[in-house]
């Protein structure tokens, strides 16, 4: 959808603008797959958290534009102190991030002396100078399975995924901190059971690696949804298996702002959102305007106090190093001509 705005340029004239801007200040746009459906058009490189950090931390760029949520941008200066970090709207935050705060987790930490600490991707910079080891829901399985099996773990801030990665794992050693975002609870299995009704030919696709698709992850190995005809998938994954299937439609749950990127994809067929309800707040507040005028004035610039960064980027770029795939480019499977 575009952006109408009275006092605005017309949508053509403010992506020739924004364009205009990057080159001039070297910079990278980088866009959730969670954002606005321009917002993700515009960018450089679409992904998930994991994604956008391998391409924040090998972008020769000076300048990053990070259209996504704050952590998302904290990251992405821990892994590139020299570069300058923007992002376009200091109001995405994170509902899940928010669940535990440094002192939180020191606290839970001195229950546990000596437990491995694993926090998701989802949390913030404090925390992470906290964290032994990052994950996403992408790599989450194999970075507990690094981790020596009679040590114990404490796994923050998503119940969900917690209680996913326990169950696959087999560890009964993992205690899990009980939080949760507010898209999470958007998508639930009687969700998925009615459109699984509405749409009874449709492939059910989930996509580990957008954090707010681990509640139904974790449904499916609890066997609270029924894994027939069921994909759990990568971003690249999730893009091409239209592509490889004789299926004409697909329900997907996960938060509803990769059905752009699908739609456009194959504008052949179907895509339904498991409920269409589970769209992030946080994601949303970024805005061309808002792209524009990051650029223009070198605004809002994330940095992390050096201490903090230099504890956390272990912890990340474990994280990093385990699993998952690059982003791609914004035009991955799209065809220019729409």
């Amino acid at each position: 959808m575009a952006i109408d705005h009275p006092d605005l340029p017309a949508s053509g004239a403010l992506v020739d603008e924004i364009r205009a801007l990057a080159k001039e200040r070297r910079a990278v746009i980088l866009a959730h797959n969670y954002e606005r459906p321009e917002v993700q058009d515009l960018a450089d490189y679409v992904g998930d958290s994991l994604g956008l950090s391998r391409e924040a931390a090998r972008t020769d760029a000076e300048v990053i534009v990070f259209c996504g949520v704050h952590f998302m941008a904290e990251t992405a200066a821990i892994l590139s102190p020299s570069k300058t970090v923007l992002l376009p709207d200091l109001a995405a935050g994170c509902s899940l991030a928010s669940t535990i705060d440094a002192a939180q987790l020191r606290a839970w930490k001195a229950e546990h002396p000596d437990a491995v600490v694993v926090s998701y991707v989802n949390t913030t910079a404090e925390v992470k100078a906290e964290t032994d080891y990052c994950c996403t829901s992408g790599n989450a399985v194999e970075v507990i399975n690094a981790i020596p099996a009679d040590r114990e773990i404490l796994f923050l801030p998503d119940m969900f995924l917690g209680a996913h990665v326990r169950r696959v794992t087999g560890r009964a050693n993992i205690h899990v901190w009980m939080g949760e975002c507010h898209v999470h609870a958007g998508i639930d299995p009687e969700n998925i059971r009615l459109q699984r009704a509405l749409h009874p030919g449709a492939e059910f696709l989930i996509h580990p690696e957008c954090g707010c698709a681990t509640s139904v992850v974790e449904a499916v190995s609890a066997g609270d949804v029924d894994p027939e005809g069921v994909h759990i998938l990568s971003t690249e994954g999730m893009i091409k298996r239209p592509g490889e299937s004789t299926a004409e439609a697909f329900i997907v749950a996960t938060e509803v702002g990769i059905l752009h990127r699908l739609r456009r994809a194959y504008p052949g067929k179907q895509f339904f959102a498991a409920n269409e309800r589970a769209s992030c707040a946080y994601m949303k507040v970024t805005t061309l305007p808002k792209v524009r005028d990051a650029l223009r004035h070198l605004q809002h610039r994330i940095t992390v106090a050096p201490d903090i960064a230099d504890r956390a980027r272990m912890a990340i770029e474990r994280m990093v190093a385990i699993g998952g795939g690059a982003p791609a480019p914004a035009s991955e499977g799209v065809d220019p001509g729409e």
